[in-house]
Formats: structure tokens, sequence, C-alpha cells
């Protein structure tokens, strides 16, 4: 790596860190040992700051808080319930209230604490409503959205083919929470992304982002003060047959990756996305909007701090 891509400065606002696939368990079976450790160290190697481990039920947030406890300054919680997994709210053992409950006290009390900097991540997911229907999704994406006024937390957001609903809720929530929020993995359309930063919200963008010439065009649009950037590990990776593939000419390379069954100490595995992937999300959109990369990573790494902290003082 040139000593100018190590200079640059990244925030991975969107990292799974509790899939067990990063302690070396696939689907229920350990295949390699934990090679969390390493993952970390790639990640600072490759210019990794801080990151934002993502909470997606009241298990998974309680780890990522956890998670934040063990790396203080280094990582931080969110605290909320995927659209995907609203109906757990209908099947917790005392009832809806008494989740809702238990995370408004982890979110309160860890916010005080420094560890949760978002409440999230929470939203509306209309392609997978297999997983939990659309009247579940939207009454407890409501009821989420009022506990996080109460907390006062900024959001971190899901949307997947439901950006009529999205907006409509969000609209009226928004004006009560003064840090407004970002809408992770972005995948969207040029007018719902227009109408989002309109309201307020920031822009996330991962290698989802950008896998076709439609998805290319919005992150061109999207204003360099509402963005902000995440791998969204284990998902999500740049792959070759992406749209992004023709932005990377001068991106770093990244560390040599081979298949799980061949792993050993020092790889990543293919197909386990991971923060030290994250230069090539910056180099791509940085290509596609025709600037610098100096000025993506500062732009992102300012927004970030401005919306969730992270332990630092927005310049």
């Amino acid at each position: 790596m040139s000593s100018e891509s190590q200079q640059l400065r990244y925030i991975d606002i969107g990292i799974n860190f509790t899939d067990p696939i990063f302690r070396g368990e696939y689907h229920g079976k350990k295949r390699h040992e934990d090679d969390f450790a390493e993952i970390l160290q790639r990640a600072l190697d490759a210019g990794c700051k801080k990151f934002m481990v993502t909470g997606s039920d009241l298990t998974e947030s309680e780890q990522a808080v956890e998670m934040a406890k063990a790396h203080p300054g280094l990582c931080y919680a969110t605290v909320g319930v995927h659209p995907c997994s609203a109906k757990k709210f209908d099947t917790h053992p005392g009832g809806p209230s008494t989740l809702l409950a238990a995370l408004g006290d982890l979110a309160k009390k860890t916010k005080e604490s420094g560890e949760t900097v978002a409440f999230g991540e929470i939203g509306l997911d209309y392609d997978r409503l297999n997983l939990t229907p659309k009247d579940q999704q939207l009454k407890y994406f409501e009821a989420q959205l009022e506990l996080a006024v109460e907390v006062q937390l900024p959001l971190f957001l899901h949307s997947r083919a439901a950006s009529e609903d999205f907006e409509r809720l969000l609209s009226t929530k928004l004006p009560q929470l003064p840090k407004k929020g970002l809408v992770h993995s972005f995948t969207g359309t040029i007018d719902e992304m227009q109408r989002l930063v309109e309201l307020g919200l920031d822009i996330g963008v991962n290698g989802c982002s950008m896998k076709t010439e439609e998805n290319i065009e919005v992150v061109r649009q999207i204003p360099l003060d509402h963005l902000q950037i995440e791998t969204d590990g284990p998902w999500c990776e740049m792959r070759p047959s992406h749209a992004s593939a023709k932005f990377l000419k001068d991106a770093p390379p990244l560390p040599k990756a081979v298949k799980k069954e061949k792993w050993s100490k020092g790889v990543m595995v293919k197909g386990r996305n991971e923060p030290a992937t994250i230069p090539h999300v910056a180099y791509a959109i940085a290509n596609i909007k025709e600037v610098p990369v100096e000025e993506v990573c500062q732009a992102a790494y300012r927004n970030s701090i401005k919306m969730f902290g992270l332990g630092e003082k927005d310049e």
C-alpha cells in the first residue's frame, strides 16, 4: 500500500461483527479458528478508525454493545430490530411492549455510557415479506421511531422497495430528531435519494449500492455532505461482475482471500466481506464522482462524526 492510501481515514458505519462468520462459523458449522482479531487488525491497517456494529434484534444489539465495551473508542453499537425480524415483537415472551421496553432500556443506558450511537437497524423491507409481513413491519417501525425520539438517538435505517411508506412514517418523526439519521446500504432511485437528502438524512454506500449502472448514476449524484461509507460485511462485497468494477483502477490491492476450506492465518475468506475492503468503496465513489479520493474520505468521515459522535468532537 502506498503511504498516500495509508493516510486516508475510514469509518465503517455498517458492519455486522456479531455474525458468527467473523468467528470462523458458517451456517452453524465451525470451519476454521476464530480470526476476529486478525479481521480487526486488517481493517486498522487499511485505515479504518472506527466501526459501527449493527444490532438487528435485541440479542444482536446486546452483543453489539458488548463489543463496544470490549473495544472502547473503536467499536460503537446500534440498537434496534430489523424489519425482517419485526415479527419477533409478537413472539416475544412478554409481548411487544416488553421487547420495546427492553430495547429502550438498553439504548438509554448505553447511550449514557457511550457505547450506543444510533437507533437501528430499523425500517421497512418489502422485498422480503416472507420474513415479516407488511402490517407487522409498519407497526413496529412506527413504534421504534417513537422510541428513538424518546431516547434521542440518530437513526440507522433500512429501506427496500418501500419508499412511500418509509418516507411517510419518517417525515412525521424526523423534526423531533436533531441529528436525523442515515439510510444504510442504499439501492434506491435518484428521486428517492434526493427526497431522503431533503429530509435531512445521509446516504450509506457500500458494494450493494454500486452493482448496476442505475446504482452508479445514483452514487454520482449523492451530495458529498450527505454521504457515509460502509462495507455491511459479511454481505455486500464488491465483485468483478458489478458495475463498480471499472471504477477501481487506482484502488489499493486488497489482502489475499481464499475459500474458507483453505483458510490459514492472515488471509481473508472469499465471499466474507470485511472492513479491510472499505478503501475500494471510497475509491469507486471518488472515480464515479470524478473527485479525489481524499475528498470522499474526508467528507464521509466528517459526516459520520457529525451525526454519530463516535467519541470525537465535530470539527
